[in-house]
């Protein structure tokens, strides 16, 4: 049956892309390389020396020169909120110029021209996997300080030329994914069986003054706008009620809980200070440090979720499932994605509970979606796909959303991940496919970029005209 709308009247619904997986004009506009040019099979192999032809995020979906055609389709599923993320290497093209380059500039007040004409409130997401190359190579990214003030001006930059026209900004997209993927999050050229704990640790620290400064900035120079920080979520259950699987869970999921923690709360918490003591961590830390941590923390937390994992103190016990970009122990009651990802609509429920109670800030869900194959078919004269494992999946997670609500959580909004197909992050895929818009590339780079709408098209269009009164339970 539908359920009568729990969300609020003015709940942001819209979808969400990065810059790298969708824009390609890779060397266009006066763009420098950043780290996705040489990573042409995502996380799943080692960089390459520099740009090859097989790398589909060259051209990816071709946004940088259909943006105005793709936002006009967002609008007319009645997007409320478009998240996106600027390339760094667009407006900073080596990263440490002491100019931003006005050609980048002028892109980004394209795309937001295209949304304001079309009344979509955009979500800005400052640094989402697109270090530039030039601080990877030079500096080791954020394992050195310096990118500190290079990543400060780059924003002071953005908020001094867009702060009256975006509202919403995120500081670092799945921050807390560099413990995992050092060069994809961290722009870290070490590679990571290389990298020192005492090093990776320090770029997580450098990149949370980094976001403080940002949070700082913008109120300085766009005093209404809003920042959050942005964390991969994955809740972790004890895989048996024995207390040691408690324990382990609970564990596991404080690596992920701790970057919230930071942003919310402006300090490290004690169990992250052990958990560095016991890993022989010795992080350089600063009073200046600590004073810009806890004078700007963030406005909102904004969260991805795509997966839930399991967790067991038992190595015997330990059997793996793929998870966002890390695994985690597979739990034997929920079934995967042709990707192997868990599919738990529940535990977006959870997650939703547990960071209100832990935190108190509005949550915004800006990555939730699910990748699979799809058949493009032709029905009555119109290409289309037709995606009811897309459409059960979000009906599932939103109707979990609202239950949220209902529950007391204050919640934003929510914006799909890859609203329109793109070029996978982890493994680089076009086949992987995520959106309401079906775009004619395949994995060898072949396709005519056409857009297709997908069935979910006009499903999701009902569902945010619907306000959610439209989803089944």
């Amino acid at each position: 049956m539908s359920t009568s709308s729990t969300f609020p009247s003015d709940f942001l619904w819209g979808g969400a892309i990065a810059a790298n997986q969708i824009e390609g004009g890779y060397k266009e506009g006066g763009k420098g390389l950043s780290i996705q040019d040489v990573m042409p099979q995502g996380i799943t192999t080692p960089r390459t020396e520099g740009p090859t032809d097989d790398n589909l995020k060259q051209v990816a979906i071709d946004f940088y020169h259909r943006y105005a055609e793709d936002i006009a389709l967002f609008a007319e599923m009645g997007f409320k909120t478009f998240r996106f993320s600027i390339a760094w290497s667009r407006i900073f093209p080596l990263g440490d110029e002491a100019e931003p380059n006005e050609e980048g500039l002028a892109f980004y007040d394209r795309v937001l021209d295209e949304c304001e004409k079309h009344g979509i409130e955009p979500l800005v997401t400052i640094s989402h996997y697109e270090t530039p190359l030039h601080l990877t190579e030079t500096y080791d990214g954020w394992v050195n300080r310096d990118l500190i003030g290079f990543y400060e001006r780059y924003a002071r930059a953005l908020f001094a030329r867009y702060g009256a026209r975006v509202k919403y900004w995120l500081t670092f997209n799945e921050i807390n994914s560099v413990l995992h993927a050092p060069l994809l999050s961290g722009g870290i050229n070490t590679p990571k069986d290389q990298l020192t704990k005492t090093d990776l640790y320090q770029a997580v620290h450098n990149e949370l003054v980094a976001s403080a400064l940002a949070t700082k900035a913008a109120r300085e120079l766009a005093p209404n706008a809003q920042v959050g920080c942005m964390i991969l979520a994955m809740p972790v259950y004890p895989l048996s009620p024995d207390p040691d699987d408690v324990m382990a869970s609970l564990t596991t999921e404080r690596t992920n809980l701790a970057f919230g923690d930071i942003h919310v709360r402006g300090e490290y918490p004690g169990y992250y200070l052990r958990s560095l003591r016991d890993q022989g961590v010795d992080l350089v830390v600063t009073d200046e440090d600590r004073a810009v941590l806890k004078e700007n923390t963030v406005d909102f937390v904004s969260f991805s979720y795509y997966v839930s994992v399991a967790e067991t103190a038992d190595e015997s016990k330990r059997v793996m499932g793929e998870g966002n970009l890390f695994p985690g122990v597979r739990n034997p009651t929920l079934k995967a994605s042709e990707w192997g990802w868990q599919i738990d609509p529940v535990g977006l429920r959870i997650v939703l509970n547990q960071f209100w109670d832990r935190w108190q800030k509005p949550l915004f869900i800006v990555e939730n979606g699910l990748g699979a194959k799809d058949e493009l078919v032709e029905v009555d004269g119109r290409k289309t796909v037709i995606d009811d494992y897309r459409i059960a999946y979000f009906n599932d997670h939103l109707v979990q959303v609202g239950e949220a609500i209902t529950d007391g959580v204050d919640v934003m909004g929510y914006t799909s991940w890859g609203c329109i197909d793109l070029v996978s992050a982890s493994t680089a895929q076009m086949s992987k496919r995520y959106g309401f818009i079906y775009v004619d590339r395949n994995d060898d780079g072949s396709g005519t970029l056409d857009r297709y709408k997908k069935k979910s098209f006009d499903w999701y269009a009902g569902v945010i005209r619907s306000n959610g009164a439209s989803l089944t339970r």
